[in-house]
Order: C-alpha cells, then sequence, then structure tokens
C-alpha cells in the first residue's frame, strides 16, 4: 500500500469516526442541534446548553445568584456517567451534568427553541459563557 492509499484510507475512516463522537450517550432531554451554525447541545425544550469558562474540570463556579441566571442542568439521584457526560456534586449538595468535565447550564433569557443567547456572554466583554458543543 502506497502512502498516499494510506493517507487516504485514514482520511476516510476519521471522516467516518466524526459521527461516532456525536452519537455518545446523552442525558435524557439532552440532543444536538445546530446553533449558530455549528452543532451544540441543547436542552429537552430546544434551547442552548452552556459551559462556563471560569468553571474548573468537575466543579462549578456558578453558585447563588448566579445559578438563578444560568440554572445547572441538574442530574436525578439515580443518574450515572454515560460516556463524555459526568455527574457532578455542586456546593449546595445538588448534581448537575457535565460533559467532558464542564458543567452545563442553561440560560434564564433563552425561552424559545432555537434561543442561544448566552452564547459568548459575559460581563465588560469577557465573553466567559459558550454554547456546549459536542
Amino acid at each position: 500500500m502506497t502512502a498516499k492509499a494510506i493517507l487516504a484510507a485514514a482520511v476516510v475512516l476519521s471522516l467516518a469516526m466524526g459521527p461516532v463522537a456525536l452519537a455518545q450517550p446523552a442525558p435524557a432531554g439532552v440532543r444536538t442541534a445546530t446553533i449558530h451554525g455549528n452543532a451544540g447541545f441543547v436542552n429537552a425544550n430546544g434551547t442552548a446548553l452552556y459551559m462556563f469558562d471560569n468553571d474548573p474540570a468537575g466543579k462549578s463556579a456558578c453558585n447563588g445568584r448566579c445559578a438563578l441566571i444560568w440554572p445547572p442542568l441538574t442530574a436525578a439521584a439515580d443518574a450515572h456517567d454515560t460516556g463524555a457526560w459526568t455527574v457532578i456534586t455542586r456546593a449546595d449538595g445538588t448534581r448537575q451534568w457535565a460533559y467532558m468535565g464542564k458543567p452545563v447550564y442553561s440560560f434564564a433569557r433563552d425561552k424559545a427553541a432555537g434561543d442561544a443567547k448566552g452564547d459568548n456572554f459575559g460581563p465588560n466583554g469577557t465573553h466567559v459563557w459558550h454554547v456546549a458543543r459536542p
């Protein structure tokens, strides 16, 4: 097999694997949808889900008033890790879903399916909130 044939096979394989990454099991009600031209996660209402740049892996830094504006994607008491989705415990003891270690949230101003008003949101132009993407 020539180097060109090996490279072509690698490209085909990598393209074939792309949909597998998107097909990883997600929590109930979470699915992918097109948001601002790219795949992103949405909740059962069809509004965008977000990640917060200030969250360390496996922990939420959004508590109190922040959690009222950015409600955590809560996990049921019997929920368990599935693929890239994990369950973390918040400071108040509630359980929250995280994707690839980063906690996931909704945005209180998103009301209708397709809304993603919190994308690139943040105080003083900091853009610390982003649509959660596979």
